[in-house]
């Protein structure tokens, strides 16, 4: 039977992030996508000045007394960008529409570089550890893991990491005392050549590591978070759905590298069929 996720976040109306992201990138992976916007942006954050912002925050529960009146119910879940006053909403929501065995994967979206993003304050990373409580799948990068464990973050740059490889195991472990049922780190590199993700599931740590290419660019995180979804609503195992994730960031990634007027966001529209082929192979 054909499988409906399920993906709340935020949609900037223009910018390759979030929302415009997650829907045609799991919808290509050949999963009903339904969407449920956190909030509407003009445009996304990074880069943008005088945006619009809107919270659908009061939007959500007379949202799911619809669903519930209809008996909509999801296979899976897939949550990014959210506010805190909208988690225990999103809890709910996971709870009364959910089917059997629905998967639950939670992209802690709060923070990078050491740094939480503007708007979210200090009692933001205890209320997202909730989300992360009973989660399938969770997928902090480096600086998320640290507030979500409330631990100072050690860098990660071409020129010096401040952790080795116990390190990382020993962030796994509590990432994983929180109560979610496996992890898949980002930004991890014990080369400055490399740069990937470590995967635990609470028995084996795998790690899958691609080529660092020389650029940063805006929505790599989202390309990654919603192909790895829809590969794990296709069966695929952690590690399959991981690796798939970071080859599609580096395609997407080398589609846009030559356009440099294209700075807010990766070109991932350009790799969705190489998306599909991998996925059918």
């Amino acid at each position: 039977m054909d499988k409906r996720l399920l993906t709340i976040q935020d949609i900037s109306c223009v910018g390759q992030c979030s929302l415009t992201v997650a829907l045609p990138v799991i919808s290509a992976c050949g999963i009903e996508t339904a969407v449920l916007p956190s909030s509407v942006l003009s445009t996304h954050t990074a880069g943008f000045s005088g945006y619009t912002f809107h919270d659908l925050t009061d939007d959500m529960e007379p949202i799911l007394a619809h669903w519930n009146k209809e008996a909509i119910k999801f296979d899976a879940f897939y949550t990014g960008y959210v506010s805190k006053a909208q988690i225990p909403v999103i809890l709910k929501i996971m709870e009364e529409t959910a089917n059997p065995g629905a998967l639950r994967i939670v992209d802690p979206v709060m923070a990078d570089n050491g740094r939480l993003y503007t708007g979210f304050d200090t009692d933001f990373p205890a209320e997202m550890a909730r989300l992360c409580r009973g989660a399938d799948v969770i997928m902090p990068n480096l600086t998320e893991a640290a507030f979500l464990l409330q631990e100072d973050y050690r860098g990660n740059n071409l020129e010096h990491q401040d952790y080795d490889e116990e390190y990382i195991v020993g962030l796994l472990e509590r990432l994983m005392g929180l109560g979610a049922k496996s992890v898949v780190l980002t930004g991890v590199s014990y080369d400055p050549k490399l740069l990937g993700c470590a995967c635990f599931d609470g028995t084996k740590i795998d790690y899958y590591f691609r080529q660092r290419l020389d650029a940063q660019m805006h929505g790599t995180g989202d390309v990654f978070a919603s192909s790895v979804a829809g590969a794990l609503c296709r069966g695929k195992s952690l590690i399959d759905a991981a690796s798939l994730g970071a080859d599609f960031v580096v395609e997407s990634m080398k589609a846009t590298l030559d356009d440099k007027s294209h700075w807010y966001g990766v070109k991932f529209e350009k790799a969705l069929p190489w998306l599909v082929r991998r996925l059918e192979a």
